[in-house]
């Protein structure tokens, strides 16, 4: 594989730059990381296995799978939310509230960010899920059925709703401005995370704690995307379950965990002197108003978004370095995107460096785009490209740079990561290497 140098990458994009119009709008940093993975808890284990090309892919343990077509999936298995958080906090939170809850905390230990009467009603939340506390319901309901409705758990109210990860999030930090919830199916961590963009652009917080959690195993939640063929049933490798872009591919492998990031306006992140991981300059989205889980042929929806973002970025499609794909492993969805890069960045496209950390992670549904986008700050701060692990076989509809199977070093300057979503949902967001 070749070796990328920051100079080769650049020499042929320069020419092409857009004029930069006069940049008065609030500037948002990334200060704080928190990531809670199959293939790693915290930033360095997880960073560590990417750039190893590690899987957390094994079979499933959580439930009986053996009748399942599919039998693998991204379990968390050494979590232990106490780490976090009292017994008491823990035992009143559904599983994807306390990855919320736990990498938040990670973000703001890792940022210094320490909050008080002073700063906690300019500080808000943002967080994504698709699923929220559903699978919890669902094991409730077995409950409900069989012993009826007073042997239920009392906090099954609050445990099921989207919003509890938001909400539990706030109590738990002692921030004071307002929380939100995306639930954009598998582009909510992304679209929280562009939401919180904007909210600091327009002078609503000063510091945004914003990112995905989703905690999807569970017998009949996993079962439904069983149904629909939607998940890998290369059950016999589960670390090679999922191939992004490999002509084998055949289903995504779900994934559980978070991602949280500290994003602060500039100004406030200087005066205090913290560090920067990058700039989150560009946040697209589009809707193709077209199939509820099949993007069209044509890519028009995620090639708006992108286009989008590059353009709230200030961007040329020649300034991105490397892409941190969607890439799911199903096989209409790595055609799609493929084609919808080729069709944003033409003949270029080929020299442009991509992977899915998808392989390694599996699909967090709503905690995915956040998850790969604290992926992206640490490979601006490593200066390393992680790899698509398990492409093995080429397919001549997904013939990109996907950096097969090991990672190279390369000082990238801009990243695009993408995000598509079952409702004909895109979004995508910009980060750079930091700029005085």
């Amino acid at each position: 594989m070749e070796n990328f140098s920051s100079q080769k990458m650049h020499a042929h994009k320069r020419y092409i730059s857009m004029p930069k119009a006069k940049n008065n709008r609030r500037r948002a940093v990334i200060t704080g990381l928190g990531v809670i993975a199959p293939n790693g808890i915290g930033k360095e284990a997880f960073w560590n296995a990417l750039k190893e090309g590690k899987s957390g892919i094994k079979k499933i343990t959580r439930f009986d799978a053996s009748t399942y077509n599919s039998q693998v999936a991204g379990e968390v298995n050494d979590f232990d939310p106490t780490d976090y958080m009292s017994p008491k906090s823990a035992r009143r939170m559904d599983r994807f509230a306390q990855f919320a809850v736990a990498a938040a905390r990670m973000a703001l230990d890792d940022a210094r960010l320490i909050i008080n009467e002073k700063n906690d009603k300019k500080i808000g939340v943002v967080i994504g899920t698709a699923l929220g506390g559903i699978p919890y319901a669902e094991f409730q309901h077995s409950i409900f059925m069989e012993k009826g409705l007073n042997k239920t758990d009392p906090l099954l109210a609050t445990r099921l709703f989207c919003g509890e990860a938001s909400s539990q999030t706030s109590i738990e930090l002692k921030i004071k401005g307002p929380c939100y919830t995306v639930s954009a199916a598998c582009s909510s961590g992304t679209d929280a995370i562009g939401l919180a963009l904007l909210l600091i652009r327009n002078k609503i917080f000063d510091v945004v704690i914003t990112g995905g959690a989703e905690a999807p195993l569970t017998p009949l939640t996993f079962g439904s995307f069983c149904r629909i063929g939607a998940l890998s049933r290369r059950n016999g490798v589960p670390p090679k379950a999922s191939c992004p872009f490999d002509r084998n591919r055949d289903g995504f492998v779900m994934g559980e965990g978070a991602g949280v990031i500290v994003l602060e306006e500039l100004k406030y992140a200087l005066k205090r002197n913290a560090h920067i991981y990058g700039e989150i300059i560009g946040y697209g989205a589009s809707s193709e108003a077209y199939h509820m889980t099949l993007p069209s042929d044509d890519a028009d929806g995620y090639i708006r978004a992108i286009k989008s973002a590059l353009q709230d970025a200030r961007l040329a499609a020649g300034e991105i370095d490397y892409i941190n794909a969607h890439g799911t492993s199903t096989p209409q969805n790595d055609k799609t995107e493929t084609l919808a890069i080729k069709k944003t960045f033409g003949p270029r496209a080929y020299s442009i460096p991509i992977s899915s950390t998808k392989s390694m992670t599996g699909h967090s549904i709503g905690g995915a785009g956040a998850i790969e986008l604290v992926a992206s700050s640490l490979t601006l701060a490593h200066k390393f490209l992680p790899p698509t692990i398990n492409y093995e076989t080429p397919d001549p509809e997904c013939d990109l740079n996907y950096i097969p199977n090991r990672g190279i070093k390369a000082n990238v300057d801009m990243i695009l990561s993408n995000s598509a979503a079952f409702g004909s949902r895109n979004a995508a967001l910009i980060i750079q290497r930091y700029r005085e």
